[in-house]
């Protein structure tokens, strides 16, 4: 099973693409398909069909998949975009920001 560098709840923001430089968290990750749904990124539209008697066809904007290589991670405590260590804290494994050395 692959692992990714983000997970849900965690802020981002966009390397690249039509949306880049959008920050956003992460409101679902699928380390299989190595994709997350970020908010307010990746916008599309979707016609839904009606599917009972008296319901109305309509068109609906939802955010869509965005490949996790696409965004990294915002550190809250110094609000950088950074890429994460690792670090061992007794028996515990901890996110650790490249730039501040804080634990996320």
């Amino acid at each position: 099973m692959n692992t990714l560098h983000v997970k849900t709840g965690d802020t981002v923001i966009v390397l690249s693409g039509k949306d880049k430089g959008k920050t956003g968290k992460v409101l679902s990750a699928d380390p299989k398909k190595a994709t997350v749904i970020v908010e307010n990124v990746n916008i599309v539209t979707k016609h839904q069909k009606a599917r009972k008697q008296g319901e109305e066809s309509k068109i609906v904007k939802k955010e869509g998949n965005i490949r996790a290589c696409k965004v990294m991670r915002v550190c809250p405590e110094c609000k950088k975009p950074t890429r994460l260590a690792h670090k061992i804290e007794g028996d515990v494994k901890v996110r650790v920001c490249k730039h501040c050395h804080k634990a996320i």
